[in-house]
């Protein structure tokens, strides 16, 4: 038992950072399934969710899940804001011209944080930074599981939203029949409103809760974080949000276990060689649904 403790500390870790990957790959794998679109701005929104927590910790001095109650509803409405302004003005568009929609919204917004912040990396240093739980005889970080914690509280919030409201049945319809759902007099413009807002949202909030254990970066960090989301929906089956849930857990396992049990200089590596078996294996995902070719 005690050679299996180191395990089962390294699966705690994993699952525990698995769930903000899951987080963020929730958010691109949503507005995937509903308006078909890769949102490759979807990393910097992450990234613009941790600055936003280092201004206001600097400004007010505020912790930064205490932070969330403003950054989280702003980021729903920066969401919608982009989706009536610039996403809607393209809705017929091929899909290559939303990506590079996508691709240029992502440019500005790594651009802007540099303007406003600079090259320097930022964090944010919290009094429970190395506070640690023990469970049994495994330790828990607190900052892990706060973010573990936030993570649940939120991604359960959308559950309920998209099961047990209108709104949510509208967001399900649409995703499943966009010109079935337009018949029915569902409004699809308003749901992909909603959707892009729920999306960033969610991107911003996993910002947040990752800013006391990373240094974000302006123009890099970001990048990191969509292909981070690609894996994650990548691993689980693209546009299933249960299965981009499974998929961010998976990835924040395999890079613990592989940082720790081989060399932690190739962290980042572990999740992609995972992501290309699974392409080579299983090309729909873990749990997407084969489609025959006729």
């Amino acid at each position: 038992m005690p050679d299996l403790i180191p395990l089962f500390q390294n699966l705690a870790d994993g699952l525990l950072i698995g769930m903000v990957y899951a987080m963020i790959g929730i958010g691109l794998t949503l507005i995937f399934s509903v308006m078909n679109t890769i949102n490759f701005a979807h990393g910097d929104f992450v990234v613009l969710g941790m600055y936003a927590a280092v201004f206001l910790s600097g400004l007010l001095g505020w912790d930064p899940y205490l932070s969330l109650v403003l950054i989280a509803p702003a980021g729903f409405l920066l969401g919608v804001l982009i989706q009536k302004t610039v996403l809607e003005r393209i809705i017929d568009a091929s899909q290559e011209t939303s990506m590079l929609v996508t691709l240029g919204i992502s440019l500005i917004v790594g651009n802007l944080l540099l303007l406003a912040f600079g090259t320097e990396p930022k964090s944010i240093y919290t009094s429970y930074a190395s506070d640690t739980l023990r469970f049994l005889s495994v330790h828990v970080s607190v900052v892990l599981l706060l973010a573990g914690l936030a993570t649940l509280v939120v991604t359960s919030a959308l559950y309920l939203l998209l099961h047990r409201t209108e709104v949510g049945r509208s967001i399900r319809a649409t995703a499943e029949n966009m010109l079935g759902a337009e018949l029915v007099g569902i409004d699809t413009k308003r749901v992909q409103a909603i959707v892009m807002g729920l999306g960033t949202l969610l991107a911003v909030t996993a910002g947040v809760t990752l800013i006391p254990l990373l240094y974000a970066t302006p123009t890099s960090t970001g990048s990191l974080f969509t292909l981070k989301a690609f894996v994650v929906i990548v691993l689980g089956g693209l546009g299933n949000v249960t299965a981009a849930a499974v998929g961010g857990l998976l990835l924040g396992v395999v890079e613990v276990l592989g940082a720790s049990y081989l060399s932690s200089d190739y962290r980042e590596a572990y999740g992609l060689l995972a992501f290309l078996l699974v392409l080579l294996l299983k090309p729909e995902g873990l749990f997407g649904k084969k489609v025959k070719r006729v």
